[in-house]
């Protein structure tokens, strides 16, 4: 066929204009290889980081054979107790809910009462305990066991005390192969070595070889070696062989303790002869015995031979995710949407600039009787060639900088890769965006070069431009609408995506507006001088290629001002919320239990290191023997509580709590005092807030009340909180035993106690309700104990102060707490400081970008002032201004436009807390009137980017300017 019948064919004639048109577009790419590169990094840069992202999320997703494995070892079957005593159960296939089979008209599994007696020879309940079942009355014949445990155990290391799993386990042996990857060193061969963690040996300060010593326990080990777990690459654990800590260990637990804590119960891993199959699963469930089998793990039976989804058990049930993936799947596409137009925004002026810069051999084509289509074409086909270039690029970068960072991101994500997982499709699919959004770059020029005509093109002249009249128009409607949206459409719904749409709509409208926007810009040159009027006229003139940078920058910049803006009202609604557990700069020292007997020790602690001026020291009440000090919980241990008089108690308590009454009752009771929200946080806790002490207390409160002060030397009982108080007095309950106490829901029986008060003008002062004069609960024949101690200071502990205090408490391995009150401190600086540096970055490099475009636009321009004896100085800061400008007008325009979305996003949430509120008085709950939302603007966040990003801009564009261009002939370009 010849050349002229294949050109009218139309398939054949198309494919022959784009062959020829990348060809053009690949031979200019290599002959202007700065703007080429330029182009590619902006779009292979994201395109490396998505890939990156790609293959790291799914080298971390496990199959099920390597979950197995990490998790069974080289074991064919886990068997454990199922938790039910000695009856059948049913399990799932994959493990998770196991019910038993017979149930009482409880619903529970059969249980009983269990009587231990105490080291000491006293008597304790334990409560409703379930019988043990051994996992090996299920162990198939023939089968080999290695058994598995773990207790928490409280471990001194270098700074003090970390309680850690101790996991008995031979690592070793070749059924627990996977479970464990030793790093260095070698796992415990003899009862007194252990194997750590890197997790445990970063936190505790030890090495391999240094000796490790358990609280309580008169036995030390030496650890040999340090591995990984593979799932956790932070996970702070010990191994030990199977009985070489356990039960030296338990025999430091009391009896009660070991009946109510079950761990330290051993799991085997079970080695069989072919697969631990779904039937031998159900006859192990029939003596209470569960099992993780791997077989069945990979091959899992029909839903209808698992007798657990026959019972009520198994009914699904539907739960309110959220619409998790539906949201996920909605903010994958929106950042991928954004992403494209930022690059798109970027690299098409870019591509204008190229068309312009190959003007005349585009001239050419359409001399030689080339139309329309085939100029578009060459200019598609650059974008084309440096989406593809950027793809395979991209790409090839994010799959090598995932293989070179796999250890980083191991950390990163927690735990070990299975492999290097590629997925062809989903990359294949990046690069495709890669290429997508050259295209798209490469549109607007295309066109715009299509309409040039050839004498134009020929002649070097770029016509007379007209302004396209229907952008500004739209722009200020789409501005409009979506402004209306967010003040109106929040107003009746708390949707987010209404929000999110109406500043989407908005910001639209102003990306819309920018060519007119920066028209209005160009009126202000009059004033300005000459080298900032130069530059401002040039953007003004080229709209072409400022519009795109600016619009780059607005769309950056309002991303980070909206979120800058969210987070700084959040942070203040957190500040204002915030509730303090002492005066600020105060210290407050409390122990219970068994940490009260190192009381004395830590309190020389912080007298050592924090500047205190005053101490004082509180006590507590308490009920029962010497024992009742350690747990208050074991019987012949009571407690005293205040009692209530019955005209004070809400309406809504009892049982039936609100919901007897009407919704116009339960909304009154907001606003009701005796339903007031009581409790505060305290820094030393105490039963009911009562504490026992004299006037210094209300002192360390903060409480300045001479009438108070002189009631507890009068020996009355100082009240923070009215609803308390009967008819001058408080009356205490005295329970003498706790396991006997009431759990209907009626006043617990005891004796009453009832004590002169004085109430107090100042109401519950950081969580502390009542303090009770020290003779007045002599009087009252109460005993108390020392509690804890309030310091002041006199000015706020330092840094090192404070790590000073932490080392030595460490030292001592209590449980005693140490309470400094600093006040609120916020998280969201970093988040502000990370926004504005991102919003800063993309200001430059689009500022930059469109300075750089300028120079090559204007260069025979720039040649001339240089030839006709300009100095070398003019060129640098009329780059520096341009570059300017392009900020000054992106960041303005950016910044009045994020805190549209704010308010949006501030709007809905306060809102969705309204209908929360209204939904809980529907429901008969009672409810608290949600606080008004906070709205702040980070002005400081704001002041960086309007007034340093721009400065910054300009002066780097200047730097990096060169003050004498290559002259050349003034038609060149």
């Amino acid at each position: 066929m010849t050349g002229r019948a294949q050109a009218g064919v139309p398939g054949v004639g198309r494919l022959h204009t784009w062959r020829a048109a990348i060809r053009i577009a690949r031979r200019d790419a290599m002959r202007f290889k700065g703007r080429s590169l330029l182009v590619l990094a902006m779009i292979a840069l994201p395109i490396m980081g998505v890939s990156a992202v790609d293959v790291t999320i799914r080298s971390s997703q496990l199959t099920t054979a390597e979950t197995a494995t990490r998790e069974l070892g080289a074991a064919d079957a886990r068997i454990s107790d199922a938790g039910h005593g000695p009856q059948p159960v049913y399990q799932e296939a994959v493990p998770g809910g196991v019910v038993p089979v017979q149930q009482n008209p409880g619903g529970k599994a059969a249980a009983k009462e269990v009587t231990v007696t105490e080291p000491d020879g006293s008597v304790a309940v334990a409560g409703e305990i379930t019988p043990p079942v051994d996992p090996l009355v299920a162990l198939p014949a023939g089968a080999h066991r290695l058994s598995d445990a773990f207790i928490y155990a409280p471990v001194r290391t270098r700074f003090g005390l970390l309680n850690v799993e101790i996991r008995e386990l031979k690592a070793a042996d070749p059924i627990a192969a996977g479970i464990a990857e030793l790093d260095r060193g070698r796992f415990p061969a003899a009862a007194d070595e252990m194997a750590a963690t890197n997790g445990f040996l970063k936190s505790s300060g030890l090495h391999v070889g240094s000796q490790v010593r358990v609280r309580g326990l008169d036995r030390s080990y030496r650890i040999v070696g340090a591995y990984d777990l593979p799932s956790q690459l932070d996970a702070e654990q010990l191994n030990a062989l199977p009985g070489a800590f356990i039960p030296p260990y338990e025999a430091t637990r009391s009896t009660a303790e070991r009946a109510m804590d079950p761990s330290g119960v051993p799991t085997y891993l079970v080695s069989v002869r072919g697969d631990f199959t779904w039937d031998m699963v159900k006859r192990a469930n029939t003596l209470g015995v569960q099992v993780d089998s791997r077989a069945v793990r990979l091959h899992p039976p029909a839903r209808a031979d698992v007798p657990i989804y026959r019972t009520d058990f198994g009914d699904p049930v539907l739960y309110d995710s959220g619409d998790v993936r539906p949201k996920a799947v909605a903010a994958g596409v929106t950042i991928a949407g954004l992403s494209m137009l930022e690059i798109c925004l970027l690299a098409g002026p870019a591509f204008a600039v190229g068309a312009r810069r190959s003007r005349r051999q585009l001239g050419l084509v359409g001399a030689n009787g080339g139309d329309r289509r085939h100029i578009r074409a060459i200019v598609l086909s650059s974008g084309l060639v440096l989406g593809a270039a950027a793809a395979v690029v991209g790409t090839l970068l994010g799959v090598v900088a995932t293989m070179l960072l796999r250890g980083t991101l191991e950390g990163y994500v927690g735990q070990r890769f299975g492999g290097l997982t590629l997925r062809p499709t989903e990359l294949a699919g990046v690069g495709g965006l890669a290429v997508l959004t050259g295209l798209l770059a490469s549109v607007v020029p295309a066109v715009g070069a299509a309409r040039q005509s050839v004498l134009a093109s020929l002649t070097g002249r770029r016509g007379v431009r007209r302004a396209n009249r229907f952008l500004p128009v739209a722009g200020l409607l789409l501005l409009g609408l979506g402004v209306a949206v967010v003040f109106c459409a929040t107003m009746l719904t708390d949707s987010t995506y209404s929000a999110v749409l109406g500043a989407a709509l908005a910001e639209a409208g102003l990306v819309m507006l920018t060519s007119a926007i920066i028209g209005a810009f160009g009126r202000l040159g009059r004033w300005l001088p000459l080298a900032p009027r130069l530059a401002l006229r040039d953007a003004v003139r080229n709209r072409g290629r400022t519009a795109p940078a600016v619009a780059a920058v607005l769309a950056a910049v309002a991303g980070s001002v909206a979120v800058a803006s969210y987070a700084a009202s959040q942070a203040q609604e957190d500040r204002q919320a915030y509730v303090a557990r002492l005066p600020h700069g105060e210290v407050a020292v409390g122990a219970n239990g068994e940490a009260a007997g190192d009381l004395a020790q830590v309190r020389a602690a912080v007298e050592k290191n924090y500047p205190v001026t005053g101490r004082v020291d509180v006590s507590r009440v308490y009920v029962g023997g010497a024992s009742c000090l350690k747990d208050e919980g074991l019987p012949g241990c009571g407690r005293i509580e205040m009692r209530m008089p019955p005209a004070n108690v809400c309406p809504s308590s009892g049982p039936t709590g609100a919901h007897r009454l009407t919704v116009a009752q339960r909304e009154a009771l907001v606003h009701d005092w005796r339903c007031a929200l009581r409790w505060g946080p305290s820094a030393i806790s105490a039963s009911d807030g009562v504490l026992v002490g004299g006037p210094a207390v209300l002192h360390a409160l903060g409480v300045r009340d001479g009438a108070a002060e002189q009631a507890l030397a009068r020996g009355e009982t100082v009240l923070f909180d009215r609803a308390y108080a009967d008819h001058g007095s408080v009356k205490f309950t005295v329970i003498a035993d706790v396991t006997k106490e009431s759990q209907d829901g009626t006043e617990p029986a005891g004796a009453v106690k009832s004590l002169p008060v004085h109430l107090a003008a100042e109401e519950e002062p950081y969580g502390v309700v009542a303090v009770v004069p020290r003779r007045a609960a002599d009087a009252a024949g109460f005993t108390t104990t020392p509690l804890g101690s309030y310091y002041t200071t006199s000015q706020m502990p330092s840094g090192a102060q404070r790590q000073a205090l932490n080392s030595d408490v460490a030292k001592i391995g209590t449980r005693a707490e140490v309470y400094l009150e600093r006040g609120y401190i916020g998280h969201g600086n970093l988040v502000l400081v990370a926004l504005t540096l991102f919003a800063g970055v993309i200001t430059i490099g689009a500022a930059g970008i469109a300075t750089g475009l300028a120079q090559t636009d204007a260069e025979p321009d720039l040649r001339t002032l240089a030839a006709i004896g300009a100095p070398g100085q003019v060129r640098r800061t009329l780059t520096g201004f341009q570059c300017g400008v392009v900020a000054v007008m992106g960041v303005v325009l950016g910044s009045a436009a994020g805190v549209l979305p704010a308010i949006a996003l501030r709007r809905g949430d306060q809102h969705r807390r309204w209908d929360e509120y209204r939904r809980e008085l529907d429901e008969g709950w009672g409810a608290v009137t949600p606080p008004k939302v906070p709205l702040v603007v980070p002005w400081a966040t704001l002041a960086l980017l309007v007034v340093v990003v721009p400065l910054g801009a300009g002066l780097l564009a200047a730097l990096v300017t060169r003050s004498r261009p290559d002259l050349g002939r003034r038609a060149e370009g």
